[in-house]
C-alpha cells in the first residue's frame, strides 16, 4: 500500500518509528503490511532482466593497448580522482549525463560495433548447501509463511533493479521447530546489479567455506547495535570436498593484488581505463592489470580473461611465488608420542595404536616421499628408537633424565617414511611385545612432549600424543583436581582452566615452531582434559577423548583405529599464515578458534587439519557508504606434497540501513555458532552460569528488538512471540546449546567430559555443531519403504523427527544421533519379529542395553537399518565414528536418561521443555521479570 489515505475498508494505519513508516493493519485478520517508501522508478517486476553478457561465440581478447579504439571516455574516469569516490556505485555512473563519459570495462559486448556500456552481469545468486544435508533449491525467506504468520512485505534496499526482500513473521508460540529448516540453505546474499563482473554460480562462495551471520551488513554501528544481532564471520577455509564438488581451481600464472589494501583480485572488482586497470572493492584503488593476466601460458597465446578462475570462483588456489616463501617449502614431519606405562599396555591403547599405525602407513599423503616420522614412548623415561634407512633394524634409546630433556643422537630418530619403512613397520610390530610386561605407573608426558619438539624444530610438523593417565613427572605434571563438591556451584569454573602454565607457554613455543600437537587421551580415571586441550588450542591441533577405553571392547577399538586412521590420512596445510580482510569501515575484532593470534589480524597455524571452524566478531567502525562491502580469507601454506600454496575465499555482502532487510538476512546457523564460541570464552573467563546467561539474554534482545521495530506490537505486550521465519530455529538451538554438557546447569557433569565437549564446542564445522546441538531423531519401525535402501544421492534417511519423548512409542525403534553417539532406542513393547530382524535374537528381555555392534542380518529391514547407521556415520565432514549404544525403555538408568537428554524439547531435571523454554522468553520480551 502506498499512503495512510489509500487504505481499504478495516484496514488502519500506525506510525513506527524504527522504521519511520506507517505499518498497515487489517483490524479483522491481524494481518499486516508495511507502507511502501518512494522509490526510483525501476522496471515492471514482470519484465526479466537482460541476460547477461555470453562469453561463448567470437570472444575478444582485452590484452593491454588493445582496447582504446573500443572504449570512449575511459581516460577521463582515471583522469578525475573524485569521479568514482562516494556518490552512487561506479554500475550507477556509467552512461549517465554529465558523468565525464567514464565507462566501466564489461566483457562481452554483443555484436563487433555495440560499444554502449553496460551495468556487466546480473549478480549470482546461491542456492548451495547449507552444511548438514543434500542441495536443496529453496527460498531464502519467503515461500508459504506459517499458518498464523503474519505475512510483512518490506522496501527494496534502495538500489533501483534490486530484488526485493520479503520478511514473514511468525509466532514462535505456535510454530514448533521443524528439523527440515536445518536442511535449507541460509538467506540468499542480494547483491546490488553489477556487483559481480562474472555471472558465473561459482562467484559466491559456498556458506561451508564462509558465511557472515547477517547478509546484508548495516551501515552504521548504532543500525548494528539496534538490531541486536552479532556481526561475525565463521570460517571453514580447509573443508573436504564432498561428492560431485569440483576441485579448487589453480592459479599459476600472477597473482593480482590491491596496492593499497593488498586484496586479491575477485569476482568484485571492476575494470576501467579500457581494461588496463581494477579497482579494488575493498578500498576503491586503481591498480594496474598485471602484463600477464591476458595471456594464457599454457597455450603460449592470448587468452580470454573473461575465463579467469579468480574472476569466476570465490574459492582459488595461487602457487605461491619465492617472494611468498621465508623458507623453501619444507616437509610434512609426524612425531609419535606413544604412552607405554602399565594402564596403556593394560587398556590395549598401545597394541591398537601400533597396529592402526602399522595399517595406515599407506594413507599418510606422502606422493613426493618426503614426510619424516619418529616414533617416541614413555612412562617415568623416555625411549627413542633409530631407525637405520634401508634396514628392518632399529635401536631403543632410553633417556630417564626428564628434567633436562635431551636427544640421545643427532641423526635417525627422525627418518624419511618411504627410505626407512622396513625398519618402521618391524618396530611398530614389536612395540606391543617390548612393553607387554611394564608395571611402571607414571606420565612423563611434558618431557616426552618436550624431546618430540626438539626433534622437529628445524622443520615443523605434528606431534600426536597419546596418552592414558594424568601426567605426574616433569614439566607440565598435573594433580587430581577433581572435586564432586565444586560441580554446579560458581568454582565449577575453575575446573575447566588450565591447572599449569606449562600447558600455554608450551603451546606458543610451538606455535612459533610451527609445530602442531594433536592429542588422543584415554584415561580411565580423570586426566585434566581441560589442561591438555590448551595445547591443541593455541596450535590448531585437534583432542580426541576416548573415556575408559579397553580394547578388549571391539567397539572401543574400532572407534578409535578408525579416528586415528582418518587422522593420518588427512591432508594437511603447513606453516600456515591466516589473514581475514575486510573493507574499509569494518574492523576485525576478536577471534575464536583453534590458532594463536599473532598480530591484530594475522592468525598462526602451524598445520591446519580439515574441517576446523573458526569464528571472527566484526565491529563497524566508520559508515559504510559502498553498496556492498567484501570480506576475503587469505591463507598462505604449504600443502602436504612440498608445494607453497596462497588459498583464497572471497565473499560480498549488500549494505542496508533497513532493520527489516538485517532480519530477513540473519544466518541462524551462523549466530549459533558464535554464540557457542561466545559461551565457552564466559565459561572460562568468568561462570558457567555466566555462559549461561550470555545466550539466553542474546536472545531475549533479538525477540524484544524485532517486536518493537517489526510488528504492530511496538514496545508494549503481545500475545504473540514474532521473529522472522528464517530465524525460526535460532531459539531451539539455542535451547540446545543451553543443555549441551559443555555449558549445561548440572552437578552431575565430570569436568573431563564437560572440557571436551567445550573443546567441540569451538572446534566443529557447522555440519557437525549444529546436530551436536540439535541431534537427528528417526523412526526406524515406521520409515517409509525407501528409506535405507541406495537412491540417486546414496542411502536415503528417513524424515527427521523433533526432538521430543512424545514421539516414542512402546513398540517402536527409534535412532538418536548427535554426531559423536547414536542411540538405538528399543519399547519395551517391541514385537519378537522387529528384535529377531534387528537382533537375532527371540525377544525384548533377552536383547541387552550398552555399546554395541549391529549384527547385518539376511532380511531387507536388517539392511536398510545398517545402512541408515553406516550412513550417519559417514554423511558429515570430520574423522568421527560415532559409537552405537542400545537403548531399552526400561533399561538401566544411567543410560536411558542419556539417550533421552538427546531429546532437547523436552524437560529434563532442572533444564525446561521447548515450550516452557519459549513461555519463558515470551515473559521477558514482554517485560515481566526484567
Amino acid at each position: 500500500m502506498a499512503s495512510p489515505g489509500q487504505l481499504p475498508p478495516g484496514w488502519i494505519a500506525e506510525w513506527n518509528e524504527a522504521n519511520q513508516r506507517y505499518l498497515f493493519i487489517d483490524t479483522a485478520t491481524s494481518h499486516t503490511q508495511w507502507e511502501e517508501p518512494v522509490t526510483p522508478v525501476a522496471a515492471p517486476a514482470d519484465v526479466a532482466p537482460a541476460a547477461p553478457p555470453t562469453h561463448g561465440g567470437k570472444r575478444r581478447q582485452y590484452a593491454a593497448g588493445q582496447t582504446q579504439a573500443y572504449y570512449s571516455g575511459a581516460d577521463a574516469a582515471a583522469a578525475d580522482p573524485g569521479y568514482y569516490s562516494g556518490g552512487p556505485s561506479e554500475a550507477t555512473l556509467v552512461n549517465q549525463p554529465g558523468a565525464g563519459g567514464g565507462q566501466l570495462f564489461t566483457p562481452g559486448l554483443a555484436g563487433e560495433n555495440q560499444f554502449q556500456a553496460q551495468q556487466g552481469p546480473q549478480p549470482a545468486y546461491y542456492q548451495p548447501d547449507a552444511g548438514y544435508g543434500q542441495q536443496q533449491q529453496q527460498p531464502a525467506y519467503g515461500g508459504q509463511p506459517a499458518v498464523d504468520g503474519l505475512a510483512n512485505q518490506f522496501s527494496t534496499m534502495g538500489i533501483a533493479g534490486q530484488k526485493q526482500f520479503q520478511l514473514n513473521t511468525i509466532n514462535m508460540l505456535t510454530s514448533p521447530p521443524e528439523p527440515m529448516d536445518l536442511q535449507r540453505p541460509p538467506p540468499e546474499i542480494r547483491l546490488p546489479p553489477g556487483s559481480c563482473i562474472s555471472p558465473a554460480p561459482t562467484a559466491t562462495a559456498d556458506p561451508s567455506y564462509q558465511r557472515l551471520t547477517l547478509n546484508a551488513v548495516p551501515t552504521t554501528s548504532s543500525l548494528l547495535g539496534k538490531v541486536k544481532i552479532p556481526l561475525a564471520l565463521v570460517i571453514t577455509p580447509y573443508r573436504t570436498l564432498d561428492e560431485g564438488d569440483e576441485p579448487i581451481p589453480l592459479i599459476s600464472d600472477v597473482i593480482a593484488r590491491c596496492r593499497r589494501c593488498r586484496m586479491y583480485i575477485n569476482p568484485y572488482v571492476q575494470f576501467i581505463d579500457g581494461g588496463n586497470r581494477w579497482r579494488c572493492c575493498m578500498c576503491n584503488m586503481s591498480n594496474e592489470v598485471p602484463q600477464m593476466f591476458d595471456w594464457d601460458q599454457a597455450r603460449n597465446q592470448p587468452g580470454d580473461r573473461w575465463a579467469r578462475a579468480e574472476l569466476n570462483h570465490s574459492v582459488v588456489e595461487y602457487v605461491a611465488p619465492t617472494e611468498y616463501m621465508v623458507r623453501a617449502p619444507q616437509p610434512a614431519v609426524y612425531v609419535f608420542l606413544i604412552d607405554v606405562s602399565h594402564s596403556a599396555v593394560q587398556s590395549g591403547m598401545v597394541a591398537t595404536a601400533t597396529r592402526a599405525l602399522l595399517e595406515n602407513l599407506d594413507r599418510i599423503p606422502d606422493e613426493e616421499k618426503i614426510i619424516k616420522v619418529a616414533i617416541i614412548c614413555y612412562d617415568v623415561s623416555l625411549y627413542f628408537f633409530s631407525m637405520t634407512p634401508g634396514s628392518t633394524e632399529s635401536t631403543m634409546l632410553v633417556v630417564s633424565d626428564i628434567d633436562d630433556v635431551f636427544l640421545p643422537k643427532p641423526t635417525d630418530l627422525l627418518v624419511n617414511l618411504s627410505e626407512a619403512r622396513p625398519a618402521l613397520e618391524a618396530l611398530l610390530g614389536r612395540i606391543g611385545d617390548m612393553f607387554q610386561e611394564n608395571s611402571i605407573i607414571g606420565s612423563a608426558l611434558g618431557p616426552a612432549l618436550q624431546a618430540g619438539s626438539k626433534l622437529m624444530a628445524p622443520i615443523g610438523g605434528k606431534i600426536v600424543a597419546l596418552s592414558c593417565s594424568l601426567p605426574s613427572l616433569g614439566e607440565g605434571s598435573l594433580k587430581n583436581r577433581e572435586d564432586p563438591k565444586l560441580l554446579g556451584t560458581s568454582k565449577e569454573s575453575s575446573l575447566l582452566q588450565t591447572a599449569n602454565s606449562f600447558y600455554k607457554t608450551f603451546a606458543i613455543d610451538c606455535s612459533r615452531a610451527q609445530v602442531t600437537v594433536d592429542m588422543f587421551l584415554f584415561s580411565s580415571g580423570y586426566q585434566d582434559v581441560a589442561s591438555l586441550a590448551n595445547l591443541p588450542h593455541y596450535t590448531t591441533g585437534q583432542t580426541y577423548y576416548y573415556p575408559a577405553f579397553n580394547a578388549a571392547r571391539s567397539e572401543d577399538a574400532l572407534k578409535f583405529a578408525h579416528e586415528f586412521g582418518e587422522v593420518l590420512a588427512m591432508p594437511i596445510m603447513l606453516e600456515c599464515i591466516t589473514r581475514v580482510r575486510a573493507s574499509r569501515g569494518l574492523r576485525l575484532a576478536s577471534f575464536h578458534g583453534n590458532f594463536f593470534v599473532r598480530s591484530t589480524d594475522l592468525l598462526a597455524m602451524p598445520t591446519v587439519p580439515q574441517n576446523q571452524s573458526y569464528a571472527i566478531e566484526i565491529e563497524i567502525e566508520d559508515t559504510l557508504t559502498a553498496p556492498f562491502v567484501v570480506v576475503q580469507t587469505g591463507m598462505l601454506h604449504t600443502t602436504c606434497f612440498g608445494e607453497r600454496r596462497l588459498r583464497v575465499i572471497t565473499t560480498a555482502y549488500p549494505t542496508t540501513s533497513n532493520l527489516s532487510e538485517m532480519f530477513a538476512s540473519a544466518d541462524q546457523i551462523a549466530i549459533v555458532t558464535l554464540l557457542a564460541n561466545k559461551a565457552v570464552e564466559r565459561s572460562l573467563s568468568y561462570k558457567l552460569e555466566d555462559a549461561r546467561d550470555y545466550i539466553f539474554k542474546k536472545l531475549v534482545e533479538i525477540f524484544i528488538t524485532y517486536k518493537s521495530s517489526m510488528t504492530a506490537a511496538g514496545a508494549g505486550a503481545s500475545a504473540q512471540l514474532a521473529l522472522a521465519e528464517n530465524l525460526r530455529m535460532l531459539p531451539v538451538l539455542v535451547l540446545g546449546l543451553l543443555k549441551n554438557v559443555g555449558i549445561r546447569q548440572s552437578a552431575q557433569i565430570p569436568p573431563d567430559i564437560r572440557a571436551y565437549s567445550q573443546a567441540l564446542l569451538t572446534s566443529l564445522p557447522a555440519q557437525l555443531l549444529i546436530p551436536y546441538l540439535y541431534p537427528s531423531f528417526y523412526s526406524l519401525h515406521t520409515m517409509p519403504p525407501e528409506a535405507g535402501t541406495v537412491g540417486e544421492k546414496g542411502v536415503i534417511m528417513p524424515p527427521a523427527l523433533p526432538l521430543t519423548s512424545e514421539r516414542l512409542e512402546r513398540h517402536g525403534l527409534f535412532l538418536i544421533e548427535d554426531g559423536q553417539t547414536i542411540f538405538l532406542w528399543v519399547g519395551r513393547d517391541a514385537v519378537p519379529q522387529l528384535i529377531m530382524d534387528v537382533f537375532d535374537l527371540p525377544n525384548y528381555e533377552v536383547l541387552r542395553g550398552g555399546k554395541t555392534t549391529l549384527p547385518v542380518l539376511d532380511n531387507p529391514f536388517s539392511q536398510r537399518v545398517n545402512a541408515i547407521i553406516q550412513k550417519t556415520r559417514e554423511m558429515r565432514r570430520g574423522v568421527y565414528y560415532p559409537h552405537l549404544y542400545v537403548v531399552k525403555e526400561d533399561g538401566e538408568p544411567p543410560l536411558r536418561l542419556w539417550a533421552l537428554s538427546a531429546l532437547i524439547q523436552d524437560r529434563a531435571d532442572v533444564l525446561p521443555s521447548y515450550q516452557q523454554f519459549i513461555s519463558s522468553l515470551k515473559e521477558k520480551v514482554n517485560g515481566v521479570g526484567y
